[in-house]
């Protein structure tokens, strides 16, 4: 119960995902497709420990994604789209000494029907 609560407070101090600068322990929100959550980071020695928690709506279990980011490093989180849809990505990258979240479409790039099995 005290994550969802904590979860719940993260998202509604955080701001908009849009291509912003984020500050040492500064969350931002962000929307994948229907999967809320927020984005912060905190200065360590060997890099920024980026930390993104997710959850698919307000009630779905949140699920928490973790990297250090050194310089020039980025990292990516993505929710596949309905078939035929581009995925939906954030992307979060570390340049000049800051944390940079933005919302990055992948044209071109959709999911296809499988193919059938041959026998």
């Amino acid at each position: 119960m005290y994550r969802y609560i904590a979860f719940a407070a993260l998202c509604m101090a955080a701001m908009p995902a849009h291509a912003d600068e984020l500050g040492a322990m500064k969350a931002e929100s962000i929307d994948l497709a229907g999967f809320l959550g927020v984005v912060y980071y905190t200065p360590q020695e060997d890099g920024y420990r980026v930390v993104t928690t997710l959850a698919q709506g307000e009630a779905g279990l949140p699920v928490r994604f973790v990297a250090t980011l050194t310089e020039n490093q980025i990292v990516a989180v993505s929710v596949p789209g309905k078939l035929g849809e581009s995925d939906q990505i954030i992307k979060i990258s570390r340049v000049g000494g800051k944390l940079v979240v933005s919302p990055q479409p992948i044209d071109g790039i959709v999911v296809s029907s499988p193919k059938p099995a041959v026998d």
